[in-house]
């Protein structure tokens, strides 16, 4: 398993180089934001360059309220509108509510880096960076290939599924 320690704007400069240059910048001005449809993605299956990846970051504790309602709304919103962001699926340590672990899923490399160059990912990522102490991303090897992931966004207390 391969796991990788970065300070946050290391962390974008390894997204510019592994995604295009092109596709984030490193700017501290914030992000444009254009409305995004809030429809449900069709998902794309699982190709072979797929990331299956356990983001581990560390909040400080005077943010951590403010972070997770901006991670909670980019999960939300990459799942109902990108097709090849699969899983995205956030959890708080029990003893240590400021130990965050996401679950993610990408069906591609091309799609996570569309993921990055989202302008719902990069409002995240402006906006929480100073909230950060550290961040760790695991790449994760599925002991079972053929078992799959069904995360789906449930609104309105299970009136509607977004997958």
């Amino acid at each position: 398993m391969k796991s990788y320690k970065f300070l946050v704007y290391a962390l974008l400069a390894a997204m510019t180089l592994s995604c295009g240059s092109k596709h984030l910048s490193t700017s501290k001005e914030p992000a444009q934001s254009q409305p995004e449809k809030k429809t449900s993605a069709s998902k794309f299956p699982m190709a072979e360059d797929g990331i299956v990846r356990l983001s581990k970051v560390e909040v400080y504790p005077e943010y951590l309220d403010e972070y997770l309602k901006f991670a909670v709304k980019v999960g939300e919103v990459s799942l109902q509108t990108e097709p090849g962001v699969l899983t995205m699926y956030g959890m708080a340590d029990k003893e240590n509510p400021c130990m965050i672990t996401i679950l993610e899923s990408y069906a591609s490399q091309e799609a996570y880096c569309s993921h990055v160059a989202s302008a719902h990912f990069k409002e995240y990522k402006q906006a929480t960076l100073h909230m950060v102490k550290n961040l760790l991303l695991c790449d994760q090897t599925p002991l079972n290939p053929s078992s799959k992931l069904d995360n789906r966004i449930i609104v309105g207390g299970g009136d509607k599924i977004h997958p």
